[in-house]
């Protein structure tokens, strides 16, 4: 039974299963996902009226995401090592890897090329291995 706090309702998975008839655990799966959104009070995830609306909106309503523009810089990871490289695709990044003598003594920094926040700094050999 959905619990109400003033004028807002709240619905519990246990509500959605039965409202919905899907699977307690897909549901659980979509708001780890994030594709409905939710709120988790203590152990127990609970959605509004609002949210379960915003997941049955057909989606060429829904504002077109921005995607991010990326810039990769590959650097040295020690003193030893103080090469930078700023890189503006991900196959020049590849590139620029493989041709390293010593992948090791590398990194990616990972940077939204707007802002300069820096999204993820990873190691060289990883990042290869995420691209490959």
């Amino acid at each position: 039974m959905p619990k109400k706090i003033g004028s807002l309702t709240l619905y519990s998975v246990d509500d959605l299963h039965e409202m919905l008839g899907m699977s307690k655990m897909s549901i659980r799966a979509y708001l780890r996902d994030g594709k409905i959104k939710g709120k988790k009070l203590g152990v127990q995830w609970y959605v509004t009226e609002e949210a379960i609306r915003n997941y049955f909106e057909e989606p060429d309503k829904a504002p077109p995401k921005r995607t991010k523009k990326i810039k990769y810089i590959v650097q040295g990871v020690n003193d030893l090592v103080s090469e930078t490289e700023e890189c503006e695709t991900l196959n020049e990044t590849l590139e620029t890897l493989n041709s390293q003598a010593i992948i090791s003594l590398f990194q990616v920094k990972i940077i939204d090329a707007e802002t300069d926040e820096v999204l993820e700094l990873i190691k060289a050999r990883d990042f290869i291995e995420r691209h490959r």
